[in-house]
């Protein structure tokens, strides 16, 4: 069971490559020998699944033989309890460790202690012309390569959930320490991966023609900082993959997530302004519309920064959908900076927010706080909050009327005969299909009717999977 992120999708598909490998397959509930979860602590109600689920197995072990594990991100205080209730509770660095772990747990399994078969990076790269600079990058001065602890979990070669969307990490754990968020310790502080590595899974992906990647990090335009001199910079790293989609010339939308403000340099939106394949979607968190609010977030930056950034992807990527995080009811958030951020979600004229009510988490520095906005409160903002999100998102999805829009399906929709899909921006869209040989490929889809976060329209075409404009 996968809770969380992306980040955490991500992960899950390194420890299915581990555990394929140790001659496991997948089970329904019923009837696994093992079962796991990838828990989240940054939210309580992932953490109130995790118990629901552990209880419930825990009571199965009274019937038949089971054995399970908890790793993902998890806070010091919730380990502490899930280390009673769960058989094994590792780390994600700790994955390559998890057969050894099994096998003094008295589990056999087929498992080669060489990481026989798992994808393990070899150093040879499939496209040396172009990653000469990730590779200058990924060395010391010495000439030795820097490894750092999450290399051992990236080496593993990942056992992808699509074979035409995939997960590419490139950096892990953040050092800006948000007064809200646990991500700190729960992943610990930024690491950044080999960029060689990087764009070599990325060149993989897009050989065999995936049509959408997206690179993950708690923090991805900080990405190589912690390494200077060693590594690409993101907006360096980003160039290097717009090459790449040069030199293959399919249709990819290679999307990033999430960057935060403070890092977000113009330089990452020229090099996306340059490369069809570098999705023109930008999610750039808010988080609040106030200055007192962002500098108890500790957010180190104010509003009038923040506009200046949205100012200029404006200008530089015209077409590009702007999606954001908002949390509302943060302590000492009064009414007055509540519709500072009101005025915010109005004024940058957002597609899509993601608006999270606040609740502390164990060890954040806001957790010792009074949470002094009532509950009430706090829902009565969000449903504010979330109307004029409705408005602002329609504005992006009106110009759409009439028009043909490219498509990447993905999925059946949930309204039988029809299939799911997204534009380039993101923005979800349903049409009339039972073919769902279509899924995995590009559509042309003529849209006759528009909601605030969703299109509906008629297929009109399959794509090549050459470049063609995105709107037509």
């Amino acid at each position: 069971m996968t809770l969380g992120c992306q980040m955490n999708k991500s992960d899950s598909e390194r420890i299915r490559t581990v555990l394929e490998e140790m001659g496991y397959r997948p089970a329904e509930e019923e009837e696994a020998d093992l079962i796991g979860v990838i828990a989240c602590s940054v939210r309580q109600k992932a953490i109130d699944k995790v118990y629901a689920r552990i209880y419930k197995w825990n009571r199965m072990k009274s019937k038949r033989s089971l054995v399970t594990f908890l790793t993902g991100c998890v806070l010091p205080a919730d380990r502490k309890n899930f280390d009673k209730l769960f058989d094994l509770v590792f780390t994600t660095n700790e994955l390559p460790e998890l057969p050894g772990m099994l096998r003094q747990y008295g589990v056999v399994t087929s498992y080669s202690s060489t990481l026989r078969g798992t994808g393990v990076n070899t150093g040879k790269s499939d496209f040396p012309e172009l990653t000469d600079i990730a590779r200058d990058h990924h060395k010391n001065p010495e000439g030795k390569d820097k490894r750092n602890i999450m290399d051992r979990l990236w080496e593993i070669q990942p056992t992808y959930h699509s074979d035409f969307e995939a997960f590419v990490p490139i950096q892990n754990g953040c050092d800006k320490f948000c007064t809200f968020c646990a991500v700190p310790y729960t992943r610990g502080r930024e690491v950044s991966r080999s960029s060689r590595e990087i764009l070599d899974e990325v060149y993989r992906l897009m050989e065999r023609k995936y049509k959408s990647v997206t690179l993950l990090g708690q923090n991805v335009n900080s990405y190589g900082k912690d390494k200077p001199g060693q590594e690409l910079s993101f907006a360096g790293l980003l160039e290097e993959i717009g090459k790449l989609g040069e030199r293959f010339g399919n249709r990819c939308w290679v999307y990033f997530t999430s960057p935060h403000p403070r890092d977000m340099k113009p330089e990452v939106i020229d090099v996306i302004s340059r490369y069809a394949c570098l999705a023109k979607q930008i999610h750039l968190p808010l988080q609040s519309g106030d200055d007192e609010v962002l500098q108890r977030m500790n957010r180190k930056h104010t509003l009038a920064d923040y506009r200046e950034i949205v100012h200029y992807i404006r200008r530089k990527l015209p077409e590009a959908t702007l999606f954001t995080d908002i949390i509302v009811g943060f302590p000492g958030e009064t009414e007055s900076q509540f519709e500072h951020t009101r005025e915010a979600l109005n004024e940058f004229m957002y597609n899509m927010a993601y608006i999270a009510i606040y609740s502390p988490r164990p060890g954040t520095v806001s957790a010792r706080w009074h949470d002094d906005v009532p509950a009430d409160v706090k829902k009565d903002r969000l449903h504010r909050l979330t109307a004029d999100l409705e408005k602002t998102a329609l504005q992006g999805t009106l110009p759409l009327l009439n028009r043909k829009v490219i498509v990447l399906v993905t999925a059946k929709d949930r309204k039988a005969g029809y299939l799911a899909g997204h534009t380039e921006g993101r923005i979800n869209v349903r049409f009339p299909s039972y073919d769902v040989s279509l899924i995995g490929r590009f559509v042309s889809v003529q849209i006759t009717s528009v909601t605030p976060f969703s299109i509906e329209g008629e297929l009109t075409n399959v794509m090549e999977e050459k470049w063609t404009t995105a709107v037509e």
